[in-house]
């Protein structure tokens, strides 16, 4: 969009450019758009509260459809020995070739400066990773509100209830947006899904059926594929649970269809 300036505090729209990317989340019933034309997905995890490693896969899924590039961010290092299983998780991602960054926001966040620039990012996570304290160490006037987490819950408390962009220099800005626990998909197609798994990418299209939705189906590449350690089986049965969950959707919208 293209707003000049026509006076003090006032202004029209003179131009509206086409949008990009567009990243959003969906269900059934409606969708919910999280910022338009962001060039990189900045996913905050934590130590602690505990991050679900499924909504990290459903981001990487929105990000991968979209073409926007991914940085996940793990943050509030000084609290690791609290939850060590979360640093397990992430070196498959690594190996993935998806680019790292630890971080201890409340005492520094500035590394994370370089990854930003010359980008439109937009924060995502869930409520408690520390996206407000990072905000506020890189945009000191931002004065961003910051939730305290629960620890007998291991849980995090929502502070920001809508998306802001924050300026960072002329090249780049920064989306700071509410904290989220789950990330609907219903939008994507299977072999959309399948194709944002970046290291299904050589199995596809050699599956004994050319509609394998990779469920199972006798003569699957991509279950062959994890049979034999070339992908992780992990990472196969996220798959498997968000293309489940597509289905039903589906069939479910079907009948809904059926009785109108």
């Amino acid at each position: 969009m293209v707003v000049v300036r026509t006076a003090a505090g006032q202004g029209v729209i003179d131009a509206v450019d086409p949008r990009r990317t567009v990243l959003f989340r969906s269900d059934r019933h409606r969708q919910k758009v999280i910022a338009a034309n962001v060039t990189q997905m900045v996913i905050v995890l934590a130590t602690v509260p505990s991050f679900y490693e499924e909504l990290l896969n459903r981001c990487l899924v929105a990000a991968a459809h979209q073409g926007i590039g991914v940085l996940i961010v793990m943050n509030k290092l000084d609290l690791a020995e609290q939850q060590t299983s979360a640093l397990d998780t992430l070196p498959l991602y690594r190996e993935l070739g998806y680019t790292l960054l630890p971080l201890t926001a409340k005492l520094d966040a500035r590394p994370l400066l370089p990854y930003l620039h010359g980008q439109l990012s937009v924060l995502v996570g869930q409520s408690g990773m520390g996206k407000s304290t990072i905000v506020n160490g890189i945009v000191p006037q931002a004065a961003a509100r910051i939730g305290d987490v629960s620890f007998a819950l291991d849980s995090g408390r929502h502070t920001t209830t809508h998306s802001r962009l924050y300026r960072l220099d002329a090249e780049s800005a920064l989306i700071d947006s509410p904290g989220m626990q789950e990330f609907g998909l219903s939008h994507l197609t299977l072999p959309e899904l399948a194709r944002a798994y970046v290291e299904f990418g050589p199995y596809l299209g050699t599956c004994r059926f050319a509609d394998c939705r990779h469920c199972g189906e006798p003569g699957c590449a991509v279950a062959t594929a994890a049979d034999r350690a070339e992908i992780s089986t992990r990472r196969l049965e996220l798959y498997r649970r968000l293309a489940r969950e597509l289905t039903n959707e589906r069939t479910a919208i079907r009948g809904s269809d059926r009785r109108w």
